[in-house]
């Protein structure tokens, strides 16, 4: 069972994509919550507004604690944030992965865009990217992995315990990070030569159906 912290974010957009590789979620905010995860995705969403409601809901002893129990833990934008061990001009939350990262390093919600790259560790082939308000990752500690440098920053990084990207691959037809993130849980999934990297019956209202979160 993965896990989706429901404070503040995507959370049915990545509950959509792990049932599209046959892996269970839960929505997450209370600690009794935690007991038993496999794994646990910190959506994107607002850092700060994130960070504060986890104080508000005591909820970063129970995060750490069970991260130190074997719980992996994958942030994706703001998620990214809250897992770094540092965190430019600004106090940190987790800091879980040791890395240096920037929030809203591209400008404004104007200045959001889509691409694709290449990350051969994820996917064979291309993969689209969103980026919304997004952070940098300005360096990465010696026991870091970079999965996608792109320019002159960091996009996806991982331990052996965390993994952060600061696009969204929730918002895209892609789950090819989440079946990589359940893989680095221990969890089966379906049958890879059913679903592509890149799922065709994925549209941008899928989400929609898990909308009733709460």
């Amino acid at each position: 069972m993965i896990g989706i912290l429901n404070l503040q974010g995507g959370v049915a957009e990545h509950s959509d994509h792990l049932q599209r590789i046959g892996v269970a979620s839960l929505p997450v905010k209370e600690p009794a919550d935690f007991t038993h995860l496999s794994g646990l995705i910190i959506p994107g969403g607002e850092s700060t507004c994130i960070s504060r409601l986890l104080r508000i809901f005591d909820l970063n002893d129970v995060i750490i604690r069970e991260f130190h129990r074997g719980m992996k833990i994958w942030g994706t934008c703001a998620g990214a944030v809250i897992l770094a061990k540092s965190i430019a001009g600004e106090p940190t939350c987790l800091g879980l992965i040791d890395m240096e990262i920037e929030r809203n390093s591209f400008g404004s919600q104007l200045d959001s865009f889509t691409c694709e790259a290449s990350v051969p560790a994820i996917a064979k082939r291309s993969i689209p990217l969103t980026f919304i308000r997004a952070p940098k990752i300005l360096r990465v500690g010696k026991e870091v992995t970079v999965l996608l440098r792109m320019d002159d920053y960091i996009a996806a990084a991982e331990t052996t315990d965390v993994l952060v990207t600061v696009f969204h691959p929730e918002l895209t037809g892609c789950v090819a990070f989440h079946r990589y993130f359940a893989r680095k849980c221990g969890l089966d999934l379906l049958d890879e030569t059913k679903i592509a990297p890149i799922d065709p019956a994925w549209k941008n209202t899928s989400w929609t159906r898990f909308a009733r979160i709460t």
